[in-house]
């Protein structure tokens, strides 16, 4: 497996193209009404056929081994989150129409589950093609929905074949997932389950054993239950830049195909700073090359169109699918009169790079634009930070149970402290952390001795476990410090990090290295991800975690030069430094362009005194200031 790579080119500003918005423009007209968080909904098909009154090797009946394992899934499942129960083969010993719902789709009655998988007892035939078109049926109309199919055994009812069916109902891959556990199986009837798996867009479970089927449906379950949680106002991106989609400083949300581009339009003032940020969230561990991503593009419209900034985001490994984000910015130069300056229109496009293999599926994407004002006139800033500075002792003491959040939207705040968290193979779990102008972070996500499973030893499986940073704006924020933000992992204890620069907003003028997107005080936001393949390494369901999280560094009482230090307990409001807009993990990079509009190289007081009216940068007394400062102090 490959790491994921950063590209930061030549002329490429962190906050690279930060566009700020006066008028919406462009394109044709979006839906205009916010998408409420719609219920996400799971109704578990159990194959109850013959076979499962056959022993499981431990002692006891494959049914036995199934009742347990659904229970301890309804146990785990959260509070009314929707879920159901059909089961087939359990009515009659013969018969291809055999196929029950035994506990309707509604939120979680624990009770009423377990009585309902208590009463199963297998009887007849395999009819895996009805049971899954029934179970599609059971399902409500909207969120997303997911059928987990558990079975010993391939169908026996001829046509229509299960990997037939399923393919029709998943469709696109946006509404439905179809994941499957095979229980005890082995050549054609392990074939049949991936082949479902593969064409519902969702993801093969092996279960050699009673343990195992408990362990791997408690992943699948709970992968259904804590997806990502979007937040946004739906809206169709233009096929071409003429037909740019209108965007405006807020979240929006919409779809994207292999090999698709999208196209949305921002009208854009000649001062303001803004980062649009996308977020792309592909059915979990879905088959993937290690090209597969987005890429994203701001450039100005017209005739003469400048390229304003690049970033993309790729998985960089082939284990299954994961959380990506990408993020480009416009940062308006201090002098105002870079060809990407100018008040007008600007187009963002983002393309979806596929391999013919991979997932065809459709992606949900999640776009956060964000815009922040300049500096009042008059106001010298601070000089920029460009080092980590002296690394901090590590934090001692208990950790904290905390359960990370599904997204940025749902990430769990944590302060300065000690952490602990699980993960699941394919997860990614979100955190965000306040950082005040001045201050740096500095983290470390620690994974202890894992228990593994004795053919995963032998075999030599390993995954990967990863982290990321993400600014205010979401900008991919690179590491200052050192650390190791990508690691192979087969069970036994590593640790993986970052570290930033202090946060100075003066930054955003700093080309390369790892300043650029710290230029900006707010919730800077923590990814840390479990790579698919671990399914097949921890004997565990979910992979324990310790976060150590360290802020350092007096928080200023604003960006300005000299800026003195809060008072202890005094908390500094952050709000009217940028419109409010939304807020990979897995294997992600963030690119530069060629620069068109930007200034090279770091900045002197003089290219930074303001030259226009209306708020532009100003930068009074420039005699005395430093205008990058390499930190030598303790760092975080």
């Amino acid at each position: 497996m490959q790491r994921p790579q950063w590209r930061v080119a030549a002329g490429a500003v962190s906050g690279g193209l930060l566009i700020s918005v006066l008028a919406v423009l462009g394109g044709p007209a979006a839906a205009q009404a916010a998408v409420p968080a719609a219920d996400d909904s799971l109704i578990m098909v159990l194959d109850s056929s013959g076979s499962m009154a056959g022993p499981d090797g431990s002692g006891g009946t494959r049914i036995e081994s199934a009742r347990k394992a659904v229970n301890t899934v309804v146990d785990t499942l959260p509070d009314g989150h929707r879920t159901g129960l059909r089961v087939y083969g359990a009515g009659k010993p013969h018969g291809c129409d055999d196929t029950q719902l035994a506990e309707p789709v509604v939120p979680l009655d624990r009770d009423a589950m377990k009585r309902a998988v208590a009463a199963v007892q297998p009887k007849g035939d395999t009819p895996t093609a009805l049971a899954l078109t029934r179970a599609a049926g059971d399902l409500p109309k909207d969120g997303r929905r997911t059928i987990l199919l558990i079975s010993d055994g391939e169908s026996n009812c001829g046509a229509p074949k299960p990997c037939e069916v399923a393919a029709q109902l998943a469709g696109d891959g946006i509404g439905l997932r179809i994941d499957t556990i095979g229980f005890q199986v082995k050549g054609a009837a392990r074939e049949e389950l991936e082949c479902v798996a593969r064409a519902g867009h969702g993801a093969y479970y092996d279960a050699p054993d009673a343990a195992a089927l408990a362990r791997q449906l408690v992943r699948a379950s709970q992968l259904s239950a804590d997806a990502y949680r979007f937040d946004g106002t739906r809206i169709t991106g233009g096929a071409t830049a003429a037909w740019a989609a209108a965007i405006g400083p807020g979240q929006y949300l919409d779809t994207i195909g292999p090999g698709e581009t999208r196209w949305y339009a921002a009208g854009l003032d000649a001062t303001a700073t803004a980062d649009l940020a996308v977020t792309a969230v592909p059915q979990p561990g879905v088959k993937v090359g290690y090209g597969d991503g987005i890429e994203l593009k701001a450039a100005s419209a017209g005739q003469y169109a400048f390229t304003c900034d690049t970033g993309s985001a790729h998985f960089g490994q082939d284990e299954g699918a994961m959380i990506v984000t990408a993020a480009v910015s416009r940062v308006p130069t201090a002098k105002g009169d870079g060809s990407c300056d100018k008040a007008g229109q600007y187009l963002l496009s983002v393309h979806r790079t596929s391999a013919p293999g991979s997932d065809q599926g459709r992606w949900p994407i999640e776009i956060r634009y964000g815009s922040e004002a300049p500096l009042k006139a008059g106001t010298t800033p601070a000089a920029a930070e460009t080092e980590y500075g002296d690394k901090p002792a590590p934090l001692a003491g208990a950790p904290k149970d905390i359960t990370g959040g599904t997204g940025f939207n749902d990430a769990a705040a944590l302060t300065k402290g000690v952490w602990r968290d699980k993960l699941l193979p394919a997860q990614t779990r979100f955190y965000k952390v306040r950082l005040g102008w001045g201050q740096q972070l500095s983290y470390a996500a620690e994974f202890a001795n894992e228990p593994v499973l004795d053919d995963a030893s032998a075999a030599s499986v390993w995954s990967y476990v990863e982290t990321g940073t993400y600014g205010p704006g979401r900008q991919p924020v690179r590491d200052a410090s050192g650390g190791d933000d990508h690691r192979s992992y087969t069970g036994k204890p590593l640790s993986v990090g970052l570290g930033t620069v202090p946060v100075t907003w003066t930054n955003r003028w700093v080309v390369g290295g790892s300043a650029a997107a710290v230029h900006s005080a707010g919730d800077y936001y923590i990814a840390v991800s479990l790579g698919p393949k671990a399914a097949r390494l921890a004997r565990n369901a979910a992979v324990g975690v310790v976060l150590r999280v360290n802020v350092t560094g007096d928080e200023l009482a604003g960006p300005q030069y000299q800026a003195p230090a809060l008072a202890k307990g005094q908390a500094k409001d952050d709000a009217a430094a940028s419109d409010k807009g939304g807020d990979s993990a897995a294997g992600r990079d963030s690119g530069g362009s060629d620069g068109g509009g930007f200034m090279t190289g770091f900045m002197t007081g003089k290219d930074m005194i303001a030259a226009a009216a209306g708020g532009a940068v100003a930068l009074a007394a420039v005699g005395g200031v430093a205008l990058v400062r390499r930190t030598k102090k303790g760092g975080a």
